[in-house]
């Protein structure tokens, strides 16, 4: 798996990513009534942890000072990251939560953003936002958008900590490394809410592809990804990650879309396509 996951370009690698972590939200609600969202939380970082320190098995003893610096802020963010995503997705449609998250790796990529044309595709994925999110309020539980946008912070600080670390360790290394540290912050909370004492052997069986899909395999594709793309450009293919959402919170959940939403899903894929085609002709 590891050989096979290396070896794919960096955008197809993103690609692949989104639609893998978006399958893994679909399974990871149909847990919560189960285990909850922490419990769930645990389960996925926790096998994940396990799956990659096993495949990649990083020599942590010569890890250098100056790597620790970045691998255990980035492993502790993504850990907070995904605990806090549950906790949104626990009350607020997937498609919206997705899409509301989204405004950290928008705000990475107007801040890195220097040409013209790249702004373009930050402004028609911002429209996309602006259509899908919950100015009337509607009933949306704000505790739940607030969680989403604390995990879009989160997300922005995942993209910049994950490409500094790319550039001074190896991607499966610094993955593994990462959850290692993701595992250390996170499974206490689902100890600590006995989510994870409802275990049963199907559970158990679900949590490992959570984690092979939501963590082990997504992870690693976008380390990769982001060692080779500009963080803007990363950003910006992670537009998509809405549409995806909203496509498979249809599909496994019966979460409708309206037509603001799908009009948001085709200005996400356009902004992502363009940034795909213009990422391209800058080699």
């Amino acid at each position: 798996m590891k050989n096979k996951l290396i070896n794919i370009p960096p955008i197809p690698a993103v690609l692949i990513a989104i639609i893998s972590v978006q399958s893994g939200a679909a399974i990871a609600k149909g847990l919560f009534p189960s285990i909850g969202a922490a419990g769930t939380a645990s389960l996925r970082i926790g096998i994940s942890a396990l799956i990659l320190l096993s495949v990649y098995r990083p020599n942590l003893l010569k890890i250098a000072p100056k790597q620790w610096k970045f691998v255990i802020p980035y492993g502790l963010s993504l850990g907070a990251m995904n605990l806090v995503f549950y906790l949104a997705i626990e009350r607020i449609p997937i498609g919206l939560a997705v899409t509301l998250e989204f405004i950290g790796p928008l705000l990475v990529a107007v801040l890195g953003s220097k040409r013209l044309i790249d702004f373009f595709w930050v402004l028609l994925a911002a429209a996309g936002i602006v259509l899908i999110a919950p100015w009337s309020s509607n009933g949306i539980d704000i505790l739940g958008v607030l969680y989403a946008l604390l995990a879009g912070g989160l997300w922005a600080a995942y993209i910049i900590l994950g490409g500094k670390i790319s550039k001074i360790m190896k991607g499966g290394d610094a993955v593994a490394t990462g959850m290692l540290f993701a595992a250390v912050l996170i499974v206490p909370f689902g100890v600590m809410g006995n989510g994870l004492t409802s275990l049963t052997p199907k559970l158990f069986s679900l949590g490992i592809a959570l984690a092979l899909l939501s963590s082990a395999i997504p992870f690693t594709l976008e380390m990769k990804a982001l060692g080779q793309l500009p963080a803007r450009t990363f950003s910006i293919l992670m537009s998509l990650e809405p549409a995806a959402a909203s496509i498979f919170g249809l599909i496994f959940l019966h979460e409708y879309l309206t037509f603001n939403e799908i009009l948001a899903v085709f200005f996400v894929v356009i902004a992502s396509a363009g940034s795909t085609i213009t990422s391209r002709s800058k080699k």
